[in-house]
């Protein structure tokens, strides 16, 4: 079980929000760079950045942050004798040119949430023309999918629209319970399992991590296809230390796989 940081981006700042209000965003950081400088020494092997304002305007408008933060992790892997260390964006890319300029940039994987929703082609022509890189954002409420930064309800059920996009060949899900975004209530474990449960892409859960009990949850689900976990509120206020916690969940996957090989003899 992998735990992804997110840094969220808002103005040029490293922010986070409540249940996806722009109006209730509490800044951490006025340097993101710096902040993912912070985490990566915390041991992060992944970062999941966000284009807050992106996401509404429905083009990219944290660009320049975003080349910051690369700048500053392809630093840091050189220094530290790491091949990569991936780095994924969600937030306003809703065309094949922006993909590709980001990818050039030096971004690992691209994640399409409203678009896909709403121009289904366009999520089809991206993983054809970026196979591998691709992953949908899938941000729900009582099991039917947001749009528009999430301010927009549609009548699409999760499950149906993942496994239509399965087919297209994107890489993961990024599946946001958004009651539990920025909450701190615990993860929607039922509900992540369903999904993955439903698709054979991996999943990657987001939304409600508090502490490292809503971790350890997870990885005792991980077998049903759940990969990673994105943690935002929780690492900033302190209720869940991404090192121990990252280092439990190796613990826990280790466990797992020596009584799998055990059960195997």
């Amino acid at each position: 079980m992998l735990l992804i940081p997110a840094i969220d981006l808002k103005d040029g700042h490293c922010v986070r929000l409540k249940q996806g209000d722009m109006e209730q965003a509490t800044v951490f950081s006025e340097d993101p760079a710096e902040m993912a400088l912070h985490w990566l020494k915390q041991g992060a092997r992944r970062l999941h950045l966000v284009d807050l304002n992106g996401a509404f305007a429905g083009k990219p408008k944290n660009e320049a942050a975003v080349k910051s933060i690369l700048k500053v992790v392809a630093a840091y892997a050189e220094e530290n004798g790491v091949e990569e260390i991936p780095v994924q964006l969600g937030g306003g890319i809703r065309d094949l040119d922006t993909i590709e300029r980001y990818l050039d940039d030096g971004l690992s994987y691209i994640i399409i949430g409203t678009a896909a929703v709403k121009n289904p082609g366009f999520l089809h022509d991206a993983c054809s023309a970026f196979p591998g890189q691709i992953i949908v954002g899938l941000d729900a409420k009582d099991g039917k999918v947001a749009t528009d930064g999430w301010s927009k309800l549609s009548g699409h059920e999760v499950i149906d629209l993942a496994k239509k996009f399965e087919g297209y060949g994107c890489e993961a899900i990024v599946y946001t319970d958004i009651g539990r975004d920025g909450m701190m209530g615990g993860v929607n474990i039922e509900a992540t399992v369903r999904l993955a449960q439903a698709v054979s892409i991996p999943i990657i859960a987001s939304g409600g991590v508090h502490n490292i009990k809503d971790v350890e949850a997870l990885c005792d689900v991980e077998d049903e296809g759940i990969e990673a976990v994105i943690c935002g509120r929780s690492i900033y206020e302190g209720t869940l230390d991404l090192r121990s916690a990252q280092d439990r969940a190796d613990e826990l996957t280790q466990a797992e796989g020596a009584d799998t090989e055990a059960g195997g003899d």
